[in-house]
């Protein structure tokens, strides 16, 4: 319970900290201040894989969903039918760069870097499609720096692979577990 509270006051004093310099220096990070830095949090939060390999899916994901919008502004229409083509597509970039590094960046996290540029990004661009490179750029970068900080904050508390037990959920019984055998062989013998 420690360890989730001061990640909390951790990120929230990051969070501040960004949107207070950021307006001081005229940076405009404000936007996505909130949004980069709950996603670098979880990034650096969720024990799965090494925080390179989930930063690694993370950025995969982000440009796949940044090839996406070069392809709704270069060659799909701006219809019903483009923007599911465009969804498809991103989607099956996601999983193609889950598979090509043979699970070892995770698909959660390629998704998680599509669903931050598609949440900072999909109003701007709806704005002004032709100006999909300018805005495209800007964009990234301010939700970039904004996950860097929800990272480093969050990576200062963030659950160890060694040396640390963590509270799991009961996990399902194998077919080695003694409980399990006995319930087949109770089965077997209900069936007979």
């Amino acid at each position: 319970m420690r360890r989730t509270l001061f990640s909390g006051v951790i990120l929230a004093i990051a969070g501040a900290v960004v949107v207070y310099v950021s307006s001081a220096l005229d940076l405009e990070l404000e936007s996505a201040a909130l949004l980069g830095g709950a996603l670098g949090a979880v990034l650096a939060l969720v024990p799965d894989r090494t925080p390179l390999a989930r930063l690694g899916g993370f950025a995969g994901g982000f440009l796949a969903a940044w090839v996406g919008y070069a392809l709704r502004a270069q060659f799909l229409p701006d219809s019903a039918g483009g923007r599911a083509v465009a969804v498809a597509v991103v989607v099956l970039l996601c999983v193609g760069i889950t598979a090509a590094s043979m699970n070892r960046l995770p698909l959660w996290s390629t998704l998680l870097g599509t669903a931050a540029l598609a949440g900072a990004y999909e109003f701007t661009y709806a704005a002004a499609p032709p100006e999909m490179l300018s805005t495209s750029f800007s964009t990234a970068t301010t939700l970039l720096l904004n996950v860097a900080v929800g990272f480093l904050a969050a990576a200062l508390v963030a659950p160890t692979a060694r040396g640390e037990r963590r509270e799991r959920p009961e996990q399902a019984p194998t077919d080695d577990d003694p409980t399990s055998a006995q319930l087949d062989d109770l089965m077997m013998e209900k069936t007979q």
